[in-house]
């Protein structure tokens, strides 16, 4: 097995991505954009001049200053966005991707970028509910994008002016690290954005499953997808192949409040675990973590009952009711807000987080009886909320009895029906214009705040002290908000359980027992495993080969009870083996193989042995030659460091046997002769 990092990702909105390669076959782990990078751009001015003024200035050969200074609005490159993919995907050779394996929502924005490329012929994985959700998601980017193409006009060419190196180089350091990287190798993964056409393509080979669905590719290796937790639809992937299997472990939660718990069970008895949640780095205390770790191990190593206390420590709900506590500390900012006369703006990309917030938010409203409208402004709204609720299967028990008892699964279908929740495909909208009021509070795309409505409505209340923007860590917030600058407007900047805590990995990792743990070089530090634990962690670098020691000598073999009870054993001269000679017809499927009889079945037998092996035993052979009354003086020669023994036999007809350490030569003129001394020889040598 062989590993490669390809990213290590950036948190939620742009996960890790690796390819394995497993009995020759090469896995694709998740294919993101990161989407953060967006920052570098700016937004579609309101006044189409300052765009007319720079291209004069470019044509007289006014060129901006190259020296170091504030950073303002200005220094934003003014285009059509680009998109990052991953930096070292397009090093590969797509044509050798077999199969990809996309593990959430996120994980599948860069994917029309890798099915439109020539020779991808690859099968692509993913639950429903992700692919469905990732979908939507890549429309919505294109519906946002194409507000730059009407304005910016179509490129000329795929090599967009803003990445000729003299535009590069008088970039700002902080705007130019982003673009082409540290080591300026990050420039050739930019890519304009992909057609609604290449996006539909995409869609129709993504080949979509449930959790726990077993599906085969290539008739030997199993695939199938379990719940991590983090979001609707979001999974870890498990590969069982002939020789060696893997569970590949990304960003989970245990118990959330919206999507299926996280299935850890399911990633037992796995030879290797492929450890890719990188959230620890920016959610956690690690030094205090690394204490409350080594204490719960020791107490569970303690403790008889281990299974019952990892079990206990694993899905104690102190995160989940966290979760709950921030999203109700946020509505009662939005709240405050409305109440000064403010509005409220809430770029947030996750749609689990928003649908609780929905209801938090609502409850808070209703307690204080406030009359705010509240909107939804997406290209996608309509069918991503109608979506959320008809999806019991994939959400926790908590939203599948809701179900059962006639309740909708989220709050918003009340908020909806009551009028109270607003969706809107744009924020020109006729019947928007004709209902909207302020204060309000509004749900919009996008996140990075380069796109869609929150770029006009960040323009509009960026001035108001009263105004509340609630953005989501993960991006540069001094450069997001760069040109909306002077603001007055309240920021709240918050972050959201991305992966699980690190003092639940090492229990999870004593639970699930494999033999290989492979993690990421940052973690060094909490995957050194004790002394006396069987696994073995490996840390693997992005952009670095790995290369993994094969566990299993070989595949398990099948063979067919009947088919089995006529073989004819033999025992080896050693006696610790026996061995018998079959022949059959060879069944690989469903990553199983199998030994099914043939129409000609060849079983061993003394008489018809076809194979032998070992050094010939002098004295075995004398004695066996003996007793079919063939007498044989042995004569010793030395020829240099190699001895020679020769069998000189006269009765009942002339033969030589000469012996030494490569081979056994028989010389005689008489068949019978020659078949009686070929079957002492083998009586002393192993065969089959």
């Amino acid at each position: 097995m062989k590993l490669t990092c390809l990213s290590k990702g950036g948190g939620y909105h742009c996960p890790p991505c690796h390819i394995v390669n497993l009995g020759g076959l090469q896995f694709l782990l998740d294919c993101p954009l990161d989407l953060s990078a967006l920052v570098i751009f700016s937004p579609i001015p309101i006044d189409s001049n300052a765009v007319l003024d720079e291209d004069s200035d470019s044509e007289n050969g006014q060129k901006r200053q190259t020296m170091e200074k504030a950073l303002d609005a200005s220094n934003l490159i003014r285009s059509e966005p680009c998109y990052k993919t991953v930096t070292n995907l397009h090093l590969w050779d797509v044509s050798f991707i077999d199969v990809v394996l996309i593990s959430t929502p996120m994980g599948m924005l860069g994917l029309p970028f890798l099915t439109r490329a020539k020779g991808f012929s690859a099968k692509i994985y993913a639950t429903e509910a992700a692919a469905r959700l990732g979908q939507l998601m890549m429309e919505d980017l294109i519906s946002m994008n194409m507000d730059f193409r009407q304005f910016y006009g179509p490129e000329e060419s795929s090599f967009p002016q803003w990445m000729k190196w003299e535009e590069l180089e008088v970039l700002p350091s902080a705007l130019k690290e982003i673009a082409m990287g540290k080591d300026g190798s990050e420039i050739a993964s930019w890519m304009p954005l992909y057609s609604a056409a290449d996006m539909k393509d995409c869609m129709q080979k993504v080949q979509t499953l449930k959790y726990a669905e077993e599906t085969c590719y290539n008739g030997a290796f199993i695939l199938k997808a379990f719940s991590s937790g983090v979001e609707i639809g979001t999974c870890n992937w498990t590969i069982n192949g002939p020789k060696s299997s893997i569970a590949c472990l990304s960003s989970s939660i245990f118990v959330t409040s919206h999507a299926m718990n996280f299935d850890y069970r399911a990633l037992q008895g796995y030879d290797q675990i492929l450890y890719s949640d990188f959230s620890l780095d920016a959610n956690e205390d690690t030094e205090d973590c690394v204490m409350t770790a080594a204490n719960n191990l020791s107490a569970i190593s303690d403790n008889s009952d281990t299974n019952h206390m990892i079990t206990e420590l694993l899905l104690n709900t102190d995160d989940s009711l966290e979760e709950m506590e921030k999203l109700a500390f946020i509505s009662s900012c939005i709240v405050d807000s409305v109440k000064e006369g403010g509005s409220v703006l809430i770029p947030i990309g996750r749609l689990g987080i928003v649908l609780q917030l929905l209801e938090c938010l609502s409850s808070a409203l209703e307690s204080l009886n406030l009359k705010v409208p509240i909107f939804v402004i997406s290209s996608v709204a309509e069918e991503l909320l109608a979506f959320s609720n008809v999806i019991p299967e994939w959400l926790c028990k908590q939203r599948q009895e809701k179900l059962y008892s006639g309740e909708p699964l989220f709050g918003h279908v009340d908020l909806i029906k009551g009028k109270k929740l607003h969706l809107f495909p744009a924020l020109h909208s006729e019947t928007l214009l004709k209902i909207w009021q302020e204060p309000c509070i509004v749900f919009c795309s996008h996140w990075s705040l380069r796109l869609g409505p929150c770029v006009h409505l960040l323009r509009r209340w960026c001035g108001d002290q009263n105004s509340l923007l609630v953005m989501e860590k993960g991006i540069d917030a001094d450069l997001a908000l760069l040109p909306f600058k002077p603001m007055a407007m309240k920021i709240l900047q918050c972050s959201f359980l991305s992966g699980m805590k690190l003092e639940k990995v090492q229990p999870l990792l004593t639970m699930l027992h494999p033999k290989v743990v492979l993690f990421p070089e940052n973690l060094r530090q909490h995957f050194g495993g004790s002394s006396s634990s069987s696994i073995s962690f490996i840390q693997y670098t992005e952009n670095v080969t790995l290369r993994i020691p094969k566990l299993n000598l070989g595949p398990e073999l099948d063979i067919a009870t009947d088919f089995a009870s006529q073989l004819r054993w033999t025992k080896l001269t050693d006696e610790s083996i026996n061995i018998a000679r079959l022949k059959g017809e060879l069944s690989v499927e469903h990553g199983k193989h199998r030994l099914l009889p043939g129409n000609e079945q060849v079983v061993s037998s003394q008489s018809g042995l076809l194979m032998h092996w070992g050094s010939v035993n002098l004295q075995s052979l004398v004695t066996s030659l003996q007793k079919m009354g063939i007498n044989a003086p042995v004569e010793e020669e030395r020829n240099g460091a190699e001895t020679e023994y020769i069998l000189h036999i006269i009765e009942p007809n002339r033969a030589l046997i000469n012996i030494n350490a490569s081979r056994t030569i028989i010389s005689t003129g008489d068949e019978k002769l020659a078949s009686l001394i070929f079957e002492a020889i083998s009586n002393s040598l192993d065969g089959i």
